[in-house]
């Protein structure tokens, strides 16, 4: 074998092993019509999970920095979620039930944290975090 060869499958052999450990997790799933999910993930360690179920719901996560966890769970139809978060740390997620609701979760910093949940028709939401070590959260009720 030459040596290049060696060298190669050596590399390539560490790379294998040293990406699992860098490795960012999407889960996506859509029942109904029309639902829209989109994203991306520059870093490592983060984790994106989104859930929707009805009619021309969508979603879009963006997540740069480390070790951030991005979460949607909509139900209902015509719903709009929208998650960014910079930096490392953070955890977001937003749950609506129902029709016509709107949130916006957007974290700039490290260890920042946020939850919602809406429920009923037309609600909007927009939580907006800079900084460290900050936490939100929201619950709506909308005729």
């Amino acid at each position: 074998m030459s040596r290049k060869l060696i060298i190669a499958a050596s590399l390539a052999i560490a790379s294998a092993f040293a990406a699992p450990a860098m490795a960012n997790d999407v889960s996506i799933d859509q029942f109904g019509f029309g639902n829209s999910a989109g994203g991306g993930q520059t870093g490592w360690n983060n984790k994106l999970g989104v859930f929707q179920d009805g009619v021309f719901n969508n979603t879009i996560i963006e997540q740069f920095g480390s070790n951030n966890t991005a979460a949607t769970g909509q139900s209902g139809w015509n719903n709009n979620a929208e998650t960014s978060q910079n930096g490392h740390g953070n955890a977001g997620g937003i749950g609506q039930f129902g029709d016509n609701h709107n949130a916006i979760l957007t974290q700039d910093g490290n260890g920042n944290v946020a939850a919602g949940v809406q429920v009923g028709h037309g609600c909007d939401a927009d939580v907006a975090q800079a900084g460290s070590g900050n936490v939100a959260a929201f619950v709506q009720t909308c005729p």
